[in-house]
């Protein structure tokens, strides 16, 4: 998988400079490093995921290289070190320091915002959880699911979200919990509960982990709300302020059709709207401090 046009963006032409008393220690270690150390799933195509040979691809993998390229310059966007991390261990992990920013397919909620030292950064993807089950279980609605056994990543809104629905609903269900998402998956395709559920997106995903894919189907439900988004360390704001805007300048970029493939003519095409030449820093101070 290519990194997406947008990034390439970053790669080319934007650096963040900040100086003085505003530079927070994140950044400052940052630049001495060399590199931004990035929180990421075990395995989530489409978000994060490494190939045969280590590469990590994936959106929540894209928020990463183009921090890493608007502090850096161009090239910059190679200078990541990816650490895989588990749901459970995700925020311990961020919070005593051993990442930079945490980009891994998590849910921004009040408590998580407001109880243990997070910084939400904005949304890159909005999601909601659902249930995958095997074609020949003869159900087609997740209301039908009452007494079964439901495979669920610990340490996650899921677990919480799946409690809530069958409670609401008069249901009853068996919990069998596991702290990696590849250990859902696994003890799914082997029969280990009658359902699997995450994400929809996940689902997605993670059905192409099965060994017979096609014999697996997503229910048509929708339980939950999932914002998700990078999350950096609370009080850091400099850092937080950087991981923030290039998210937005990801996304206002993808909004008005900027790619990385024709970055070079866009520059040079002066009919362009007074948008695109700032975020383009053809015009303005954007990134200066």
């Amino acid at each position: 998988m290519k990194i997406s046009n947008v990034l390439k963006i970053f790669a080319s032409i934007l650096v963040v400079s900040m100086g003085g008393s505003a530079v927070a220690d994140t950044l400052a270690d940052t630049k001495a490093r060399g590199h931004v150390r990035c929180g990421v799933s075990q395995g989530l195509p489409g978000f994060s995921n490494p190939d045969e040979n280590g590469n990590w691809t994936g959106i929540d993998v894209d928020v990463c290289r183009a921090v890493a390229a608007a502090i850096f310059g161009k090239g910059g966007d190679e200078k990541v070190e990816y650490f895989p991390t588990s749901a459970k261990e995700r925020f311990t992990k961020l919070t005593a320091g051993e990442y930079d920013i945490l980009s891994r397919n998590t849910t921004w909620t009040l408590s998580r915002d407001a109880k243990i030292g997070l910084t939400f950064n904005g949304v890159n993807f909005y999601d909601g959880q659902g249930f995958m089950v095997r074609k020949d279980l003869g159900v087609t609605s997740a209301l039908e699911l009452d007494g079964a056994s439901v495979c669920v990543n610990t340490g996650t809104t899921t677990e919480l979200n799946l409690a809530d629905y069958f409670r609401a609903n008069g249901m009853s269900y068996e919990p069998v919990v596991f702290e990696k998402a590849d250990e859902v998956v696994a003890a799914y395709d082997a029969g280990r509960c009658d359902v699997h559920t995450t994400d929809k997106s996940g689902l997605a995903a993670q059905r192409t982990k099965t060994a017979q894919p096609d014999d697996h189907m997503v229910l048509p439900e929708t339980i939950s709300k999932e914002p998700l988004g990078p999350v950096t360390r609370e009080g850091d704001e400099p850092w937080s302020d950087i991981v923030f805007w290039v998210l937005q300048a990801l996304i206002t970029a993808d909004e008005l059709g900027i790619s990385g493939a024709d970055v070079k003519n866009v520059v040079g095409d002066t009919s362009q709207t007074p948008e695109v030449k700032r975020i383009l820093g053809v015009e303005g101070e954007t990134g200066a401090h």
